[in-house]
């Protein structure tokens, strides 16, 4: 029971020290409120596949909406199910939550143990990735693979940012360690923005940037005694924090509730279905459907995940079957968990077939809770007829409940984008890039680029008969995502300016620039909408010509394929 809890250890890895700290201590309360749930709804049957449901539910809208990180959702599903068919009659639901917690409780502490030797190494590693990102797409720049490492090295950088100030306290103590790895991934977003700009016009700055880079990246890996320096004006806003990660998430058809209302729906038919056929683990059927829709994967991964976690949990029923009939106790039996479970997270990013095989053997060591197996053949075919059942009920419901709108998706995502576009300009135009509203909107304009991407991506992964409007919707989605990463450069540029950024913005816009780049953006916003051909732009300022132009000219094919973005 308590190595349940020792779960939490899977969450958390890459957060600074302090908030990992608050985050792991929710985690480890959660599983053992989960388990402890599903212990007590198994002494009223009819209370089982609801308790469950409920769990996987929650769970999944939570972990989604907060970007809780695999493995997400499906392991507070698994604990709670699990807790409704262990063989634990001797205990209370009370020592069941302890036992649970004390194992959450080992975990926080092997998980906080780094803080003593490298406090700030979570904070180094981030800087250090969004370092090595922006040398590749400095390197790449001219090349075929310039788009995607440059929206590879703009999340590097977000990602960073959301560890240096959103995952830090509101008011941190001075800490000069802090504030120089501030410093470091500032000047990587004037680098960043620099080859941006220097893209089109020639290639002496971009040599360079490469080799800045690494510089950047040696300075932040190498810890180095720093006096405190934070200027508040040079700290931008990381990502969306808790409340309103749940705010924007909280609204009809956002993924995190869609994925939610899939997992629920999934999960009580797949534990009916096992309780009508009277099977005696009925909660791995619900553990199954949850493992293939609580990351809210588009239709083809889903539907890999689901053949993968099928082949491989017929393989690993050997596997299971092999460690149940060792029967290992004591000693034997935290070293088999050990070496299963490193096993998996050895091998679950990169071939999750295999991971599956030793993940099945692990369940099944857990579920036995200790004690020796009568029946062997028997527990792996019903864990088989299970898995089987929980695996293709989850797939009918993402297919039934994925639809056009997969697609349809993609242009009201860049609707929005353009909108936080225009907002962001109008900040530009006036030479206002520092100011709190200013930097509220260069987050959002950040955030609605990344959210534009992630539509197409699940687009792209949909059914193939709703599949062709999302592919030809590319040539749009990759036009935006430069004209935005192009503003946000320049963003950059004109608050390094600093008293002068006013002038920098006249000087870029001239006289009618900004009203003409607002008709523009709202003329394209306009035509995605309709789904018509825009209209002919206007005369625009030098530095967005290009990309505004590109926007436009990737929007025609609309006009040839009907209502496509309606």
């Amino acid at each position: 029971m308590a190595t349940i809890g020792a779960f939490t250890a899977l969450y958390g890895s890459g957060r600074p020290y302090l908030n990992r700290a608050i985050h792991l201590a929710v985690i480890a309360v959660s599983f053992a409120l989960a388990v402890a749930l599903g212990v007590w709804a198994a002494e009223v049957p009819l209370l089982v596949v609801p308790v469950v449901v409920l769990i996987a539910v929650a769970a999944t809208f939570l972990c989604n909406a907060l970007s809780v990180g695999p493995p997400g959702a499906y392991m507070f599903a698994l604990a709670c199910a699990a807790g409704t068919g262990m063989p634990i009659s001797h205990l209370s639901v009370a020592q069941v939550g302890l036992l649970v917690l004390a194992g959450g409780t080992f975990a926080w502490l092997v998980h906080m143990a780094g803080a003593f030797v490298r406090p700030r190494g979570p904070e180094r590693a981030a800087v250090v990735a969004a370092a090595q990102a922006v040398g590749r797409y400095a390197k790449a720049v001219g090349s075929p693979g310039e788009d995607g490492t440059r929206h590879a090295a703009a999340l590097a950088m977000h990602h960073a940012w959301a560890t240096l100030v959103t995952r830090q306290p509101a008011r941190p103590r001075p800490d000069g360690a802090l504030s120089h790895l501030r410093a470091l991934n500032r000047e990587l977003h004037l680098l960043f923005a620099s080859v941006m700009n220097a893209s089109g016009t020639g290639n002496a700055p971009i040599a360079d940037a490469a080799e800045h880079a690494r510089r950047i990246e040696i300075q932040a890996a190498h810890p180095t005694d720093q006096a405190e320096r934070t200027e508040p004006a040079h700290v931008p806003l990381g990502h969306y924090g808790w409340s309103e990660s749940l705010r924007e998430n909280f609204r009809p058809w956002s993924p995190a509730l869609l994925a939610a209302a899939r997992v629920g729906v999934s999960t009580a038919i797949a534990g009916t279905i096992g309780a009508l056929l009277g099977l005696e683990r009925a909660y791995w059927t619900m553990a199954a459907a949850v493992l293939i829709l609580h990351q809210g994967l588009d239709w083809m991964r889903s539907l890999q995940r689901g053949v993968e976690r099928m082949g491989g949990t017929l393989v690993g029923l050997a596997l299971a079957g092999a460690v149940l009939a060792g029967h290992p106790e004591g000693l034997w039996l935290v070293a088999t968990l050990m070496l299963l479970q490193f096993i998996i997270e050895m091998t679950v990013i990169r071939n999750y077939a295999l991971a599956v095989v030793f993940i099945t053997a692990a369940a099944l060591t857990i579920a036995s809770g200790g004690h020796p197996t009568s029946d062997i053949g028997h527990l792996l075919w019903v864990r088989g007829v299970d898995t089987f059942i929980g695996c293709v009920t989850g797939l009918v419901i993402l297919t039934l409940t994925t639809s056009r709108s997969a697609a349809t998706r993609i242009p009201r995502e860049l609707v929005k984008m353009l909108v936080a576009l225009k907002n962001v300009l109008g900040h530009v135009a006036a030479g206002d890039v520092v100011s709190p509203s200013a930097r509220q909107a260069r987050r959002d304009l950040q955030h609605r680029t990344i959210v534009v991407l992630e539509a197409y991506d699940s687009g792209a992964g949909s059914k193939p008969w709703h599949r062709d409007a999302a592919v030809r919707s590319w040539p749009a989605v990759m036009a935006a995502q430069r004209l935005a990463y192009r503003t946000l450069s320049t963003c950059w540029s004109l608050e390094e300016a600093g008293p002068q950024a006013a002038a920098s913005a006249r000087t870029l816009f001239g006289p009618d620039g900004a009203k003409e780049v607002g008709r523009a953006l709202v003329a394209l916003a306009h035509a995605i909408r309709l789904g018509s051909k825009p209209a002919p732009l206007g005369h625009l300022p030098g530095f967005l010509d290009t990309e505004m132009h590109n926007l436009h000219d990737s929007l025609v094919y609309a006009e040839r394929n009907g209502n496509e973005y309606a």
